[in-house]
């Protein structure tokens, strides 16, 4: 199966709809979620395959500007990197999580910008072009939240893209690496259950 070509406009669209207002960033749990409900009904990498929108921007931009014949490094080829990537964003997921629940009860404050790689601050004001009153502190905190995760691993992403292949991000997508794991251990469990 191959990644839909202009499925890039939407992560074009998500970053725009942010613009319009930070609110829409809440779609980002659908890029986090449906891949799992796809890699669970089909058992195979349906989404990293047929349907990434980011997967099918780095495919639109990387095979455009990137350095053609750069190889992707072995430790990206081999996994050796999937378990840092993946430990950071369970982290930045666990700090999501757990801010907004804080927020949620009063203990801390919503923090109201965008951050790159989850402790840097960037200082720019969205100018939220439809004005929501009366949304939850919590919901605000954890739209900005997810932006900052879909940024960060859009512009990883790009910048693989540019310096390698143009999916080279995908050798260590969060996603990716926990759809092999998946898809490892049902083979396992099938060996182990023929063995019986």
């Amino acid at each position: 199966m191959k990644n839909n070509k202009s499925l890039y406009l939407v992560t074009v669209a998500f970053f725009g709809l942010a613009f319009v207002n930070i609110h829409f960033s809440i779609l980002g749990i659908l890029c986090m979620t449906l891949p799992f409900v796809l890699l669970v009904r089909d058992k195979k990498k349906t989404w990293c395959q047929g349907y990434c929108p980011r997967a099918s921007l780095f495919s639109t931009v990387g095979g455009k500007w990137g350095k053609k014949g750069r190889r992707i490094p072995k430790s990206f080829l081999k996994g050796d990197l999937n378990p840092y990537v993946l430990g950071y964003f369970g982290i930045a997921l666990f700090i999501t999580v757990m801010s907004t629940l804080r927020v949620a009860i009063g203990s801390m404050s919503a923090v109201l910008y965008p951050r790159f790689l989850i402790f840097l601050p960037l200082a720019v004001d969205f100018p939220q072009l439809i004005e929501l009153t009366g949304t939850a502190p919590w919901v605000t905190h954890l739209s900005y939240r997810l932006f900052s995760m879909m940024m960060t691993t859009t512009v990883l992403g790009l910048a693989l893209s540019y310096l390698y292949k143009p999916r080279a991000w995908c050798t260590v997508c969060p996603i990716n690496t926990l759809s092999g794991i998946y898809i490892m251990e049902g083979k396992k469990r099938k060996a182990d259950t023929k063995a019986l």
